[in-house]
């Protein structure tokens, strides 16, 4: 298969101030490379302030790398103009972590799953639009007649239903979730990790899925990078990984989380 996103030798650093003024520097992100196939889930996963979200904050382009390339359909996004960078926006969406704060409350859903819509060239409006948010609210899950209603409306589930229809009305190829399904409780998280894996079978979507989670991680993702203080310590397949550990970063991930032995037999059996 051929890779949609190619991260290559990706750094980023951040300029400190130290006690008595002294400058310094973080790098969050140091030398991160990762392919991911079109048609592909792969999860990120480490503890928390390993750079991760930095990561993924890159790739959309809400950020600049110090070093390295991140590339989309071949096209390098830090070398495209702003201009052409907004039109290749409509092939990468974000889903955030919280679904009560990247909602804008004041808005109904309809407003906020077409916001994405003026990226397309021939930006659809009144009924062909109110038809595409419609289809993207029942494509989650959702009845079309939501677009009616508000966010408060709604629970974190459904909410976070109507930021996976936002992201996707434009139909890009690739999907970044970050932390998408932490702020969930267990039965509305499998919700959510089910409905990203059908619109992945539905639509051909590539999805990057950061997490802290590796239960998250056995359940949804094809493949899988271990992050720890801004590395990739270790990539592969997802059984692989998860059976097999070859760094001892890895092994304490695993030992930490409960459930995974449970996840795992049961993802085996299937």
């Amino acid at each position: 298969m051929t890779a949609l996103l190619e991260i290559e030798n990706l750094t980023r650093d951040y300029a400190l101030r130290g006690k008595g003024g002294a400058a310094r520097s973080l790098r969050a992100v140091d030398d991160v490379s990762l392919d991911v196939e079109a048609g592909s889930i792969v999860a990120v996963v480490g503890e928390s302030g390993c750079g991760k979200s930095t990561l993924a904050r890159i790739v959309m382009a809400l950020d600049r790398p110090t070093g390295g390339t991140v590339r989309l359909g071949g096209d390098d996004l830090f070398a495209l103009t702003p201009k052409a960078l907004a039109r290749k926006r409509r092939d990468f969406q974000m889903v955030f972590q919280d679904p009560y704060g990247s909602l804008n409350p004041r808005h109904s859903v309809g407003r906020i799953v077409a916001e994405p819509l003026h990226l397309l060239d021939d930006a659809p409006r009144g009924r062909e639009r109110a038809a595409l948010v419609a289809r993207a609210l029942e494509d989650v899950g959702l009845p079309g007649s939501a677009a009616e209603r508000f966010p408060h409306e709604f629970s974190g589930g459904q909410r976070q239903r109507i930021a996976i229809a936002r992201a996707l009305i434009t139909h890009p190829k690739l999907l970044v979730a970050d932390e998408a399904v932490s702020a969930l409780d267990l039965s509305i998280q499998a919700q959510i990790l089910r409905l990203i894996l059908s619109l992945r079978d539905r639509h051909g979507l590539t999805v990057l899925f950061i997490t802290h989670n590796l239960g998250v991680v056995d359940e949804i993702a094809d493949r899988v990078g271990v992050m720890q203080a801004g590395r990739l310590v270790e990539t592969g397949p997802v059984r692989e990984v998860l059976d097999h550990p070859r760094e001892d970063y890895t092994r304490t991930l695993l030992a930490a989380e409960p459930t995974l032995a449970v996840l795992g037999q049961r993802r085996r059996r299937a």
